[in-house]
């Protein structure tokens, strides 16, 4: 070869045997890599995994992820003592990667009785995490397939006969083959098929929407519930025997429920009734679930402190059972059976007042509140118009406060008008007449006198009548009379005349007049001035002046020119003080 021939004369050259000895290995080297397909720098990802029963699975069998070949099986290991379990060493290419923690491994057949196999694998989730080259999977993320060999065990003669009822109940009555005796226009259960198939867009839909809440809404609900799953299972699984009564009074339960056919036919348009009815309240759960889940949050401190609050609470419960113990609710029932007869004494008696109560309160409810409430229209008086009787009322307290004050509109006294003045005033046109002097003629009257008294009527109930009405109609005035020589004399005094009162004028011609009410008012004023002192003294205006002097001489009094009291000059009667007057 050119590159190995050296020049002799340096006396380095290669010789020919030892180039053909170098050209032997590299051709050799060459042919080991081509027929072993062996190459050095290549490193194939590893991964073991642990199956209850490898299947006649061998070495060099594919590894295939959604049908695409990615990998062979480098090792088949069975594990000592179990129970026919074998690990499985599988080499991954780089097109296969990744692999994930959650990953899934099946054996699978490759053609149906062949008997040759491979490994069917579902690389799991990004969230779960790469897996590393050379780990492991455990068993329970593998999975055999079901052998040809099992399935015929498993169909022994009772499997076999309830499988062919079952193949023929499905053929003839569900799918309905032939038609029922006597019914040819009947349905038959592949019709109630197709026709369930209209609706299955939406139970399809519907379904989705229930299979995608299962996961949950947050990381690790769906972990959460197999917990729980697995904690009900074993407990299921702590008692064997309850658990096969419970699978045979199911199965005598569908046994009932199939004896009588024309029952559960009755029973499916119910049920469908049911579940459209049910639609409903479904929604309204799912609007409550919501405020639900509030509640429970704001529950939740609650809830927890509730164990010290039981604690706390349990001297009181211990008490509290010493009290409702038998011997304690025994005298407690001696000594409250005497007060029972009387107590059922009072209930009855409470009746009648009960009735009175009712009818109290809607009197007051239909009567007295809408009367209080509504406005009273005055014409005669603009501004006090609108205003309801609750705030009219309170007015007339402020006269009844006053010291002189002893009756009012309702006493049985007589009130008749008293002034002064030239118009003479009748009062009643019917029977007897009542006369009053007044300043001037009465321009009306309001409220008008009825023309009958209104009937008391105790026989109707109070809730029935009409609110009254305060809303007073008005009228003509009572009959008048005055004298016109009257007030032409008056003002020939000299005098002014207002309101039908006499104005004393300074003039000779009134002087009269004007020392007539100087006396008067004289006598007044030493009678509260005698009062004042304790000093009895006659009223000069409750009696006539013959009789209040004759009342005077007998206390040894007598009165001056000008009306004033005075104790006589001569005589030595004692005064009388008012303690002492008659």
């Amino acid at each position: 070869m050119a590159i190995f021939n050296r020049s002799k004369k340096k006396g380095t050259g290669m010789s020919p045997v030892m180039a053909g000895g170098i050209a032997a290995v590299l051709i050799g080297i060459f042919v080991f890599f081509a027929f072993f397909s062996f190459n050095p720098f290549h490193h194939p990802y590893t991964v073991t995994a642990t199956f209850k029963s490898a299947n006649n699975l061998k070495q060099k069998s594919p590894v295939r992820i959604a049908g695409v070949e990615v990998g062979i099986v480098k090792k088949v290991e069975p594990i000592p003592d179990g129970n026919g379990a074998a690990k499985v060493t599988m080499e991954i290419e780089k097109a296969g990667l990744p692999i994930h923690k959650d990953a899934q491994l099946k054996i699978r057949p490759r053609i149906f009785l062949e008997g040759n196999f491979f490994v069917d694998v579902n690389p799991g989730t990004p969230g779960a995490g790469n897996l590393k080259d050379g780990g492991e999977i455990p068993v329970n993320q593998t999975d055999t397939p079901v052998q040809f060999g099992e399935v015929l065990t498993a169909l022994q003669s009772d499997t076999r006969e309830d499988l062919k009822d079952f193949l023929r109940e499905y053929g003839q009555n569900a799918l309905g083959n032939g038609q029922p005796q006597g019914k040819s226009n009947a349905l038959r259960g592949a019709d109630y098929y197709n026709q369930s198939l209209d609706d299955s867009p939406g139970a399809l839909k519907n379904a989705s929407i229930a299979n995608e809440a299962t996961l949950g809404e947050h990381p690790g609900d769906l972990q959460r519930v197999i917990k729980s799953q697995q904690k009900v299972f074993k407990a299921l699984s702590t008692h064997p025997e309850n658990l096969k009564d419970l699978v045979t009074n199911f199965n005598i339960t569908a046994r009932a429920l199939s004896s009588d056919e024309q029952a559960l036919a009755n029973l499916a348009p119910a049920l469908r009734d049911v579940a459209v009815q049910g639609r409903p309240a479904l929604a309204s759960l799912d609007a409550a679930l919501p405020t639900l889940r509030a509640f429970a949050r704001d529950a939740l401190p609650g809830a927890r402190s509730s164990p010290a609050t039981l604690r706390a609470s349990r001297p009181f419960i211990h008490q509290a059972r010493g009290l409702v113990s038998e011997a304690e609710l025994r005298g407690l029932t001696r000594d409250l059976r005497v007060t029972i007869p009387a107590l059922a004494k009072v209930n009855r008696s409470t009746i009648g007042l009960l009735d009175e109560n009712r009818a109290l309160s809607a009197c007051q409810n239909q009567v007295v509140l809408p009367f209080a409430k509504a406005p009273i229209n005055d014409p005669d008086f603009p501004a006090n118009s609108g205003q309801p009787f609750y705030k009219q009322a309170p007015r007339g307290l402020v006269g009844l406060s006053g010291e002189s004050r002893i009756f009012d509109a309702n006493s049985p006294l007589f009130h008749i008008n008293f002034g002064t003045g030239p118009t003479t005033v009748v009062y009643g046109d019917r029977g007897e007449s009542f006369f009053a002097q007044a300043p001037e003629a009465p321009a009306g009257i309001r409220p008008i006198r009825p023309n009958s008294r209104p009937k008391f009527r105790p026989d109707i109930p109070c809730e029935t009548q009409e609110p009254p009405d305060l809303t007073a109609p008005g009228g003509r005035a009572d009959r008048s009379f005055t004298p016109q020589n009257t007030l032409s004399q008056i003002s020939s005094l000299g005098c002014s005349v207002l309101g039908g009162q006499i104005i004393p004028c300074p003039s000779a011609k009134t002087r009269p007049l004007y020392d007539a009410g100087q006396v008067q008012v004289n006598q007044l004023t030493d009678l509260f001035k005698r009062k004042k002192q304790g000093k009895y003294t006659p009223d000069p205006l409750a009696t006539t002046p013959e009789e209040f002097l004759k009342q005077l001489d007998e206390l040894n009094l007598e009165t001056t020119k000008n009306g004033h009291i005075r104790e006589k000059r001569a005589g030595a009667k004692k005064t009388v003080s008012e303690d002492d007057a008659p």
